[in-house]
């Protein structure tokens, strides 16, 4: 059984309740609660006082589900056109908070203080749990540029911000650009930026990994160094990057698939179908997921490749992101749908569920 609530911070359970009841508006608000959802806010942990209605069937969580991540307590998050945080057993939608309104949020990461950064089409936003505040960064008082496509936070706790028009670092204290070469822009996505960093990871050795539409960058603390097709590289236009616990760097490709770096070549992966890879995800048997644009899922053992799509119950087309729970099982998100794999079959979530348990 899972509870649906809408955060409110700042205002009482009461009287929210009471806003809520006199409203008959509220029909994008929906979780599973049997046939029914609770709808109130993250302050109450009963179904007291709450009004319930019945979820439109079929209706998926949002259009697009842009990324999942689990947190250090084990939540799930939801992101993309809207904001959910699965816990236990309880769904939260955060997406009524002002900073989320009329945004998409592309990323989301979590400091060593458990505190949450979005990163947006409108700026950076953290939410800071113990105060139960959100505080957006703009180009104003942040990133150089709202649009963010990237976000990752070092080993040192600076937050690197990738965006439309280049990226920057955050150390707490300021923002500082960081400077890479213009690239040429990927005309097929409808983005005509020279600048745009699709993906920022760190490795195990502290270097920074930039994906661009010029292949990817590392930057080891003084120098930039290039790799891209001339070396091998399968595509130019690098989506995400995934370092494995082999030490591999893994790329996905916006035109080639997916290919890793061993550290002196590149490896592709034969006999694809796609070219379009908008992820990675190493689960905790080292296997390596990515989805492909209108081929399903990839995982790799180490030694072949497998793919499920249609076959094996994955009816989505266009998954973008793959996440596991506490329990071992996956998520995979995308337009229209969001899956949940328990290592034997896919089982589609909507608003009304069904929501397993993933604290095993």
């Amino acid at each position: 059984m899972c509870k649906l609530f809408t955060f409110f911070p700042g205002y009482s359970t009461l009287l929210w309740c009471l806003l809520i009841a006199a409203c008959s508006g509220r029909s994008d608000q929906y979780g599973p609660r049997g046939n029914s959802v609770v709808v109130s806010t993250h302050q109450d942990s009963s179904t007291n006082g709450s009004l319930a209605y019945t979820p439109e069937a079929g209706k998926p969580l949002m259009q697009v589900l842009r990324r999942i991540y689990r947190d250090q307590r084990d939540r799930l998050w939801f992101v993309g056109d809207d904001v959910y945080c699965y816990d236990r057993d309880t769904l939260l939608n955060y997406s009524e908070q002002p900073v989320f309104q009329k945004t998409v949020v592309r990323q989301i990461a979590e400091d060593r203080d458990g505190n949450l950064w979005f990163g947006t089409s409108e700026g950076l936003v953290v939410y800071r749990p113990g105060e139960e505040t959100f505080t957006r960064f703009t180009d104003k008082n942040g990133p150089f540029h709202n649009d963010i496509w990237s976000l990752e936070i070092d080993r040192e706790g600076s937050i690197w911000v990738g965006t439309l028009e280049g990226a920057s670092r955050f150390d707490g204290r300021e923002f500082t650009p960081f400077v890479l070469p213009d690239t040429a822009p990927d005309r097929s996505r409808g983005v005509t930026s020279a600048r745009i960093v699709h993906a920022i990871t760190e490795d195990r050795s502290g270097k920074m990994w930039f994906g661009t539409n010029g292949g990817a960058y590392i930057y080891d603390g003084q120098s930039l160094t290039n790799l891209s097709e001339k070396d091998g590289l399968c595509n130019n236009v690098v989506n995400h990057i995934l370092e494995d616990r082999s030490g591999n760097i893994w790329l996905a490709t916006h035109h080639n698939g997916v290919c890793f770096w061993d550290g002196k070549t590149f490896t592709r992966g034969e006999d694809l179908r796609g070219t379009e890879a908008w992820s990675l995800y190493e689960d905790r048997s080292g296997n390596i997921w990515f989805p492909i644009e209108n081929a399903g899922v990839y995982r790799y053992d180490g030694s072949v490749f497998t793919n499920f799509h249609e076959k094996q119950g994955l009816m989505m087309n266009g998954v973008h992101t793959i996440a596991e729970d506490r329990a071992g099982h996956l998520w995979l998100g995308g337009f229209e749908g969001l899956y949940h794999y328990d290592g034997s079959s896919f089982v589609q979530v909507n608003g009304a569920g069904p929501w397993p348990d993933c604290t095993d």
